[in-house]
């Protein structure tokens, strides 16, 4: 899986009915910027709303995933959206003059075909993939199970089971592109003849036919053409889950084992993946956005920002900035610092080093105020014309003075003084390399 986002080169339609509302509908995908993810467009409403392909949209399940916002609805998106997803796309506009995509034959091969006609281009922003660490699990009371466990790949394995065991199958494949496209898109959908009745008196599947799905009854299959696989409902119901997990916002690293799968579960499931994703999300430490202008900054806002703790950070408090380019700090050396015991036994004296190191804790203050830089780390690439002109001692109160001399892309060099009532007590020139964390 290429680390890029990608979108589609270009617009491309697609005309049909559709299958629960029978209405004759065209779907254009158009491209969409990083960060966009899915959006369904209602190009037949007034102000032609957007609706997000989010599992907090979700409003009913039944045959088929419904998005709302308001007023506004689309029907039966899992198909379309598991296409999208098959295929490496991560962001997309879905147009639509109607409520619902087109069904075509019931799978989700003519929107395969759509996308590599519209073509798939890399963007420029990084996609997130989040590897899945730990199992995520959960079962219904009629027998479905749904369970996510680490993989470093995306992969689905489905168990479909028909009432009374019938066209019990099992279908198991990594998601690729090509696997999507060769071993699950042109899977139909299905339905029993039983269910066929109350789904009419439903007002559903007035778009319905032996073109656009398979119809069992009893043991009999009722289809327009031969079964396109021998397990062509279970790889169907990956078509769906493939979908429906998409709600979540979120690709994954990670193996998904459904017995029984079907729309409800699978976006119970979906809500849930978004939960623990965006609770592993709020253990990282959200960016700090430094004042462009004269500032203090406390111990708080210091920790924000480095990365050091006990007992490395040398830094308690920033209490000037002028401009970009300069920066002055203050360290409190007290006899309770952890390194006065051994240096040195009945004559504390802090160590140069760390006078050092809290000249470079400084210059990444500085360095991380330019927006560009937020959020990174630096790293010592060399230390030049380093002085130590006189001891520093329980008591004293270091000033840390530091300022930008030089700085071209993600290296940087500052020039930077301790200072003890005034007088200079050590300085150097510091170069430094800013990563991403």
């Amino acid at each position: 899986m290429s680390a890029k986002q990608h979108t589609l080169a270009a617009p491309a339609t697609l005309e049909g009915t559709s299958l629960h509302t029978g209405e004759k509908v065209t779907l254009t995908l158009r491209p969409a910027p990083e960060g966009h993810g899915f959006k369904f467009r209602r190009i037949d409403l007034p102000d032609q709303p957007f609706i997000a392909a989010s599992v907090d949209k979700v409003q009913t399940v039944e045959r088929a995933t419904t998005l709302a916002e308001g007023s506004v609805k689309v029907h039966t998106v899992e198909h379309i959206i598991s296409a999208l997803t098959g295929m490496g796309v991560d962001n997309a506009i879905i147009e639509m003059d109607a409520n619902e995509p087109p069904i075509g034959d019931g799978s989700s091969r003519p929107f395969v075909e759509l996308i590599k006609q519209a073509g798939v281009v890399e963007q420029g922003a990084y996609r997130r993939v989040w590897e899945i660490r730990e199992p995520i699990h959960q079962e219904t009371r009629d027998g479905t199970i749904v369970t996510i466990v680490p993989s470093k790949t995306f992969k689905v394995s489905v168990t479909n089971v028909g009432p009374d065991g019938r066209f019990t199958q099992y279908f198991s494949s990594e998601v690729t592109p090509e696997t999507y496209e060769k071993e699950i898109a042109a899977a139909r959908t299905f339905v029993y003849y039983e269910d066929v009745k109350p789904l009419l008196e439903k007002g559903l599947i007035k778009g319905g036919s032996l073109e656009s799905a398979v119809v069992i009854r009893g043991n009999e299959i009722m289809s327009k053409e031969p079964m396109r696989f021998d397990n062509e409902f279970a790889r169907h119901k990956a078509l769906d889950i493939i979908g429906d997990l998409m709600l979540a916002g979120v690709r994954i690293l990670g193996h998904v084992i459904a017995v029984k799968p079907g729309h409800g579960p699978n976006t119970q499931m979906a809500a849930k993946l978004k939960s623990e994703y965006l609770r592993m999300r709020s253990m990282v430490p959200a960016d700090v956005v430094l004042p462009d202008g004269e500032s203090v900054l406390d111990i708080n806002e210091v920790l924000r920002i480095l990365p050091h703790r006990y007992p490395f950070l040398m830094v308690d408090r920033i209490v000037d900035m002028v401009g970009d380019n300069k920066c002055t700090a203050v360290k409190n050396v007290t006899i309770n610092e952890p390194f006065f015991p051994g240096h040195f036994p009945g004559h504390p004296i802090m160590p140069g080093v760390l006078q050092l190191e809290a000249m470079a804790q400084v210059s990444s203050v500085l360095m991380l105020r330019k927006p560009e830089n937020t959020g990174k780390i630096g790293y010592f690439m060399s230390a030049d014309n380093v002085k130590w002109r006189r001891p520093v001692l329980p008591g004293d109160t270091l000033f840390i003075d530091t300022e930008i001399i030089k700085m071209r892309g993600s290296i940087g060099q500052t020039s930077a003084r301790c200072l003890v009532n005034g007088e200079v007590v050590s300085e150097a020139e510091l170069k430094f390399v800013l990563m991403e964390r």
